[in-house]
């Protein structure tokens, strides 16, 4: 078995301070050691038929689920959650456990 993965992909509320949110993301996934990877990226230019006004999607990695468990409930996680959860309008979250198919080439 791989890694586990915390997928969020996002649609930001229109007022919504997403630079600033970002920061904040950056700076959490810094200070928790749970956390073994973080990735973050944003579509500007996708077909909105396609991403139905999803624009942005983090990607957490996790040694396993006891870790996604503990830093989800991580009292830095927790406060900045409730500014994150003011600023979108759209979410979808997926935990899972990976299967590596092919890995990066070293």
């Amino acid at each position: 078995m791989g890694d586990y993965k915390h997928l969020a992909i996002v649609e930001f509320k229109d007022n919504a301070a997403v630079d600033e949110i970002l920061k904040g993301m950056e700076k959490l996934v810094s200070e928790i050691d749970y956390v073994k990877t973080f990735e973050w990226g944003q579509d500007p230019e996708g077909q909105d038929i396609l991403r139905q006004g999803f624009t942005h999607v983090f990607l957490m990695t996790f040694r396993d689920k006891e870790d996604c468990s503990a830093f989800l409930s991580h009292p830095s996680h927790v406060g900045f959650s409730a500014t994150f959860s003011a600023a979108i309008k759209k979410i979808v979250v997926l935990d899972f456990p990976s299967a590596l198919v092919k890995a990066q080439a070293e």
